[in-house]
């Protein structure tokens, strides 16, 4: 099951325009979850000439059970948001609670 847990889907339907892995090696098990990737990807949506790119970055975690796209941030960030972004996750043990709500997410579409 592939689940786009947005409020407008069509926002990432296309290549991302940037990506970051931030785990794939081996796996992790989240309760009955296998989880074999998680990435962040960066939709630059619009430009302002003051503001710069709107980023809409979103998590996206592959399980055994199926895969979940949702939103992290939005906004004008400015150059190299994803690489903040993920620096920031990485940094302050944000990845488990990403793969946390994906769970939480995939089980309840499942049940």
């Amino acid at each position: 099951m592939d689940i786009v847990d947005l409020h407008d889907p069509h926002r990432v339907n296309r290549t991302p325009d940037e990506t970051m892995i931030l785990f794939s090696a081996g796996s992790f098990v989240q309760d009955e979850f296998k989880v074999s990737k998680v990435e962040l990807r960066l939709y630059l949506e619009k430009s302002d000439k003051k503001l710069g790119d709107y980023s809409l970055i979103t998590s996206f975690v592959e399980t055994d059970k199926g895969t979940v796209e949702m939103v992290y941030d939005e906004g004008y960030r400015g150059e190299d948001s994803l690489k903040r972004a993920s620096e920031f996750l990485t940094s302050n043990l944000g990845i488990s609670g990403l793969i946390l709500r994906s769970v939480i997410s995939l089980r309840g579409k499942t049940s």
